[in-house]
């Protein structure tokens, strides 16, 4: 009874109503939790049996602190869980009426890979752009939404070799599963609708043991979810649900909206409730989500209120371009901090893509503020930056064997770890340096102990060491973008990442971001060279690794955001085809979703709440025009006050944009501003470094045009590519 003392009159209603399905419309920051847990607590004292009541939820946090607050209270256990271990507990009571044994394993993402690996070679399916990790993320859809093997041709992909295999991968894999008594992560929800489906008197069993059943964030179910859901309580109607549309925004997980916005249609006899006092937010920030939220057709009506005071306006910062925007946000967080005694843990910096960080992260090293990355990793730790960066170290210093080993094998070359380590000892008896010794070996030189490689082995070092041997020159010759972007395209670190289509995206947007840093560092550093470019991204690197135990700024996307709350959020990268995503644009849904995306956003501020957009970005290889968000038009006017940031000078951070777009585009073409004449051997060429020299070869090269030139400075042979080295005739 203590406890419903401490709800409002809505909540009170929710808790009380006993029987029959409800649907509880819970707004941001409206006491859901309390609501879910004290309801458990009136059905407990009302009489009801704990072993008849099951929660689910989605999170095992969850599940664990609801499971632990409604046993202080009455003292009773009552099952809380996810809907993944709901089905293994299922499965392992009732599989065999399946034909499995209880004691079935269940595979990892790597067993399962592995499995369809072995499936893939017994269907003679070679074909590079049929990856395990491809078959496994469509297995997984199927699963999701409930399309068995037999039905698989209901998924398409726009690859058609893909369409036609799938139905024979698919169906191998699952009897191979069944053959092994083993189950995969998605098989805990798919085979328990199976189960209930084939088994009606299991399913009876099940509906009998937990008569009532409660789901807390029901706009993030899937169709397997679901059924679930609906085929346990289809005798006794005793659902009760927790969710807000507005706050679904899991759509690429397989959850559909449309599942708790079809409850009255489910559920004709349901109460629906709405709560909508806020605990959390000034109004100011309220009415800003209320306002954007409207926009959406697709949703229950509600408004949000909170009698918490309107607080301060929400601050709008315009940036020239994202390190003026990161600069702004970082001088606040420090003032946040240091003059206003705001915890650093109270303070989050929102972006739309992960790739969007780095000009946070410089900004925050440069301040000595310490900072996380939330649900991902820094910036300069990330998989495809480490790799391009390995690709940079070598091509500069021959001897990083470090960066050998990381990089020799984008694409696999056929060189294991065994042979990998040969190479280094041997190259340590030669008192050679890593690529010393693999182009003596590959030259067949004179060498002491030559290590004997395959044909195969031979023919992909020898590829390592022509790109290796490129990029080298080009870093004598031309500008970092150009170095990185010839690194990306040389080494087809594209069509490597296609290996993984799920993240592919996301580390081409990485490395636009780092195609951006080194167009920066050409344009501003005072010594542009590859050996400080280097030396800069390792100090960052190192400095990443901050005490775990010292407070911390968060950084994240806001999927990662949704159920926590900050005292002061920054909502930045308010843009059209940023935020709105690109992808968004040809489906009013899609839009839907990512103003939803915004409002939880906009949501999780309990005090203070910034919003800032750029006029220029480098996106997808190039620097833009941006237009603003079409969301912030979206909120009113009066509720926004625009903010400067007055110590930039426009020397410094606001320099013009045509002559940023001009520079742009010499990079990314890697045009000279000068076209160069063509040469033969025994021309006199003069080079802006090497001086006077004269043409002793000619010839077609992976980058084009080659020179071999005998410059008089030093009598040095060097090679030259012709269309970045600006030659001029004697």
């Amino acid at each position: 009874m203590s406890e419903r003392k401490k709800l409002n009159p809505e909540q009170i209603k929710a808790v009380e109503i006993l029987e029959g399905p409800v649907l509880v419309l819970a707004g941001a920051g409206s006491g859901k939790t309390r609501v879910v847990t004290t309801r458990v607590v009136h059905l407990i004292e009302s009489g009801i049996s704990p072993s008849a009541i099951l929660g689910v939820t989605f999170t095992n946090k969850a599940a664990g602190e609801m499971q632990e607050r409604i046993k202080k209270l009455t003292e009773h256990s009552v099952l809380i869980c996810t809907f993944h271990s709901l089905g293994a507990r299922i499965l392992r009571e009732s599989i065999n009426a399946l034909g499995y044994r209880k004691h079935f394993t269940i595979y990892d993402e790597d067993d399962a890979e592995k499995l369809i690996k072995a499936c893939l070679n017994e269907l003679n399916i070679n074909d590079k752009k049929m990856e395990p990790k491809i078959f496994k993320s469509l297995i997984s859809k199927s699963k999701n939404a409930l399309i068995s093997p037999e039905n698989s041709y209901e998924l398409q992909h726009s690859y058609e070799e893909l369409n036609n295999a799938f139905p024979k991968v698919y169906s191998l894999y699952q009897k191979k599963l069944f053959d092994y008594q083993a189950v995969d992560f998605d098989d805990l929800l798919f085979l328990t609708v199976k189960l209930f489906i084939e088994h009606p008197d299991v399913l009876a069993r099940y509906q009998e043991r937990w008569p009532f059943v409660l789901v807390d964030e029901y706009q993030d179910t899937n169709a397997s979810q679901y059924t679930i859901t609906k085929l346990l309580v289809e005798k006794s109607q005793n659902l009760f649900v927790v969710g807000d549309p507005d706050q679904s925004i899991y759509s690429w997980r397989g959850a559909n909206v449309q599942n708790i916005l079809n409850f009255k249609k489910d559920y004709p006899e349901a109460k629906v409730i709405q709560l909508e006092q806020n605990y959390r937010s000034r109004s100011n920030i309220l009415d800003a989500a209320n306002a954007l939220i409207s926009y959406n057709h697709n949703r229950y009506e509600k408004e949000l209120w909170s009698d918490l005071g309107p607080g301060e306006k929400i601050k709008l910062f315009i940036g020239e371009n994202e390190k003026e925007e990161a600069n702004f946000v970082a001088s606040q967080v420090y003032e946040l901090k240091h003059q206003c005694n705001i915890p650093l843990n109270d303070i989050v910096v929102f972006y739309r893509t992960n790739a969007q960080s780095r000009t946070f992260e410089d900004s925050l090293i440069y301040r000595k503020i310490p900072y996380v990355i939330v649900g991902g990793i820094s910036f300069y730790q990330r998989r495809e930056i480490k790799d391009m960066m390995a690709f940079l170290r070598i091509a500069h210093s021959d001897s990083d064997f470090i960066a050998f080993a990381r990089s020799i094998n984008l694409p696999k070359r056929g060189l294991g770890d065994t042979t990998i380590e040969k190479l280094r000892w041997h190259a340590h008896l030669e008192k050679m340096s890593i690529i010393e010794y693999c182009e003596a070996l590959i030259n067949d030189r004179p060498l002491i102990n030559p290590l004997k490689l395959s044909a195969n082995q031979k023919k992909g070092l020898n590829e390592y060491l022509v790109i290796i041997q490129e990029l080298h020159l080009l870093s004598q010759q031309s500008s970092i973008h150009a170095l990185v972007s010839a690194a990306i395209e040389q080494t087809n670190y594209l069509k490597y990442l296609m290996e993984d289509p799920e993240t592919l995206a996301d580390r081409k947007e990485n490395l636009d971001a780092l195609l951006a840093k080194a167009l920066e560092w050409d344009q501003s550093a005072p010594d542009p060279s590859l050996r400080s470019f280097l030396e800069e991204l390792s100090l960052k690197s190192s400095l990443d690794e901050t005490n775990q135990a010292e407070e911390r700024l968060a950084l994240m996307t806001i999927h990662n955001g949704k159920g926590l709350e900050f005292n002061t959020a920054f909502l930045v990268g308010l843009e059209e085809d940023l935020f709105p995503h690109a992808n968004s644009r040809l489906s009013p849904e899609a839009v839907e979703e990512e103003r939803r995306l915004c409002y939880v956003g906009i949501t999780r501020a309990k005090e203070r709440l910034f919003l800032s957009y750029c006029k220029t970005r480098y996106l997808w290889g190039a620097l833009r025009m941006e237009k603003k968000s079409r969301f912030l038009n979206e909120i009113p006017h009066d509720l926004l006050e625009k903010v400067k940031f007055p110590s930039l000078t426009k020397s410094v951070f606001r320099p013009n944009v045509e002559t940023l777009i001009k520079k742009q585009k010499e990079f990314i073409s890697h045009r000279p501003a000068i076209e160069n004449e063509s040469f033969n051997i025994g021309d006199c060429v003069k080079h802006k470094d090497f001086g006077k020299g004269e043409v002793q070869d000619v010839y077609e090269g992976s980058m084009g045009v080659t020179y071999k030139i005998r410059f008089e400075k030093d009598g040095g042979l060097k090679t030259i590519i012709a269309k970045y080295a600006h030659l001029i005739r004697c």
